[in-house]
C-alpha cells in the first residue's frame, strides 16, 4: 500500500475514533462526583454541532433545579439510577408573578426544558412538584428525535408539553388530571401507564391538519383514583390526532371515551381513534359518531416507522421495554 494512502487511512481511523467517543459526565448530591448539579454538567460542554452522544449519569436523589438543554446541544443523554429514586424537580406554576407583578403563563413553568434534538433520557423522574395549583409543567420538549425509556412524568395540569418535533416513550408513567400530555408534536407511546389523579382529560392534542399522526398509544394502561372519571382526549385545536391501539383501559375512562372542548367544528376535522380497547373504560358502542373505532387493516397500518420515520427515517432504536417503572406519585 503506498504510503500515502496509509496515512490517509490512519487519519480517517483515528477522526472515526475521535468522532465516535462518548462523553460521561457524572452527577451526585452527595459531591462524590465531578458534578453536584444536573445543569452545571449540562453547561460543562460548549454548544455546538457534534456527533458523540454526551451521557450524564445521575446519581439517586431529588435535584431542585430548572434543567435547560438549549438548542445548540444536540446528542445529549440523561441516565438515572431508578426512576424511583432519582428525580429533577421544580414547582414552577403559571399563577406565580413576574418582576411585574403579571403571571408568568403556562410555558415558563417547566421543571425541564429540552430545546435541542437527538435527546434521550432513562430512568429517571420529571417533576412539578407545585401541586394542583393550575397549570404546571414538568417538562417541555420542542427538540426532534426525543426518546424516553422508563421515565416518569409528575404533575397535575398540563404535566408534559410535547410541542414539536417527534418522540418516542417506551415503559414511561404519566400522571396528571387536566390536559396532562399535550401539544403538536407527533408522539408514540408503548407500554405506558396514564393515570389520572382527579376528573378531567388525559390529552390535548394541538395536531396541525397537515401532519398525519399527532399522539399514538400502543399497548398502554389508562388508570386512575378510586371514582376518578376521565376522558382520553380533547381537542386543543380542531384537527387534534390522537389514537389508542391494544389499550386496556379501566374504568377511569367514561363510557364517551372523549370531549369535544365545547368546539362541534371539530367534528368534521379532529383524528380521534381507537383499535382493540380492553377492560371495563373500552365503550365502543358509545363512543361518539365523530371519532372512530378502527379495522384491524387501518391499525396495523399504525407503525413505529410510518408515525416517527419522517423524511429521515428516524428509528428510535431503543430496547423494549422491561416492564412499567414503580406507579406511585411522587415516590
Amino acid at each position: 500500500m503506498p504510503k500515502k494512502l496509509a496515512a490517509f487511512l490512519a487519519v480517517l481511523i483515528g477522526l472515526s475514533g475521535r468522532l465516535g467517543a462518548q462523553m460521561n459526565l457524572y452527577v451526585a448530591l452527595d459531591g462524590s462526583t465531578p458534578f453536584k448539579s444536573v445543569q452545571e454538567a449540562i453547561m460543562s460542554v460548549p454548544s455546538g454541532s457534534r456527533e458523540n452522544p454526551v451521557v450524564i449519569h445521575i446519581g439517586p436523589g431529588i435535584y431542585r433545579e430548572l434543567i435547560y438543554i438549549q438548542r445548540e446541544k444536540r446528542f445529549f443523554r440523561l441516565v438515572g439510577d431508578n426512576p424511583t429514586n432519582t428525580l429533577l424537580s421544580y414547582n414552577l406554576y403559571a399563577g406565580i408573578t413576574n418582576a411585574e407583578g403579571k403571571p408568568i403563563g403556562t410555558f415558563k413553568t417547566p421543571s425541564t426544558t429540552i430545546d435541542a434534538d437527538d435527546f434521550a433520557a432513562e430512568n429517571l423522574t420529571f417533576e412539578n412538584s407545585a401541586g394542583p395549583v393550575g397549570q404546571a409543567l414538568a417538562m417541555r420538549v420542542d427538540g426532534d428525535r426525543a426518546s424516553f425509556h422508563h421515565c416518569r412524568f409528575l404533575g397535575w395540569q398540563d404535566t408534559i408539553l410535547l410541542n414539536r418535533g417527534r418522540q418516542y416513550f417506551a415503559g414511561c408513567y404519566f400522571c396528571g388530571h387536566v390536559d396532562f400530555i399535550f401539544g403538536a408534536a407527533t408522539a408514540w407511546f408503548e407500554q405506558c401507564e396514564i393515570h389520572a389523579l382527579r376528573d378531567g382529560y388525559l390529552t390535548a392534542a394541538s395536531t396541525p391538519v397537515d401532519i398525519p399522526f399527532g399522539f399514538v398509544f400502543s399497548h398502554c394502561r389508562i388508570t386512575g383514583e378510586p371514582g376518578v372519571q376521565t376522558a382520553l382526549g380533547r381537542p386543543w385545536r380542531i384537527d387534534a390526532s390522537t389514537v389508542y391501539l391494544n389499550c386496556d383501559l379501566s374504568d377511569t375512562v367514561g363510557p364517551e371515551g372523549w370531549n369535544d372542548w365545547g368546539k362541534p367544528e371539530a367534528h368534521a376535522s379532529a383524528r380521534y381513534a381507537e383499535f382493540n380497547s380492553t377492560g371495563p373504560g373500552a365503550s365502543p358502542a358509545k363512543r361518539p359518531k365523530w371519532t372512530k373505532q378502527l379495522t384491524a387493516d387501518e391499525a396495523g397500518n399504525i407503525t413505529v416507522p410510518k408515525v416517527l420515520g419522517g423524511t429521515d427515517g428516524w428509528n428510535p432504536a431503543l430496547p423494549p421495554a422491561k416492564g412499567l417503572p414503580k406507579s406511585i406519585h411522587g415516590q
